[in-house]
């Protein structure tokens, strides 16, 4: 496959226009999405990544609030359980005072004679209290479980006490 004139010129446009190697190949026909971008590497065409002046300040003001609340949905999780008033506080045991019952996060470092264990009612089949268990258990590839609804477990919490 040779590229003219016309070829060159189509990709040039298009390339300009925003569009996708594999549409720019679709459109020009008899040549592939590889050799779309080796062409356009040869001719030094720009980059399609959106620079900051081209996005609008509206935009990112919408983007960082919807980002906002995506990183709040396990935070407002943790936040509504500490702020509950049946949840009872953390009873600092040591871990001669632990039993099965007890929640077995260790607050503060190993190493230090102030550090204690939390303490709280353990959730069945765990080791842990509701809110160590949603630090301690998180979904792979996932940092953040957003929950919509505030009286919801989050599922990958769910999966775990379905299959303990």
């Amino acid at each position: 496959m040779s590229w003219t004139e016309e070829k060159v010129k189509k990709l040039k446009d298009l390339w300009g226009k925003g569009q996708t190697a594999s549409q720019i190949a679709e459109i020009i026909g008899g040549v592939s999405r590889n050799a779309v971008i080796g062409k356009a590497h040869r001719l030094n065409l720009s980059a399609k990544i959106k620079t900051r002046s081209s996005i609008s300040q509206d935009n990112i003001g919408s983007l960082s609030t919807k980002i906002n609340i995506k990183k709040g949905g396990r935070k407002q999780k943790f936040r509504s359980l500490l702020l509950d008033k049946n949840f009872e506080p953390a009873r600092n045991l040591q871990l001669e005072e632990l039993n099965e019952s007890t929640c077995k996060y260790m607050e503060g470092n190993p190493d230090e004679k102030e550090s204690s264990f939390c303490g709280r009612k353990t959730i069945e089949k765990f080791s842990y209290c509701p809110l160590h268990l949603m630090i301690v258990f998180q979904p792979k590839g996932k940092k953040d479980d957003v929950v919509d609804k505030e009286d919801e477990m989050p599922k990958f919490i769910e999966k775990k006490v379905k299959s303990a």
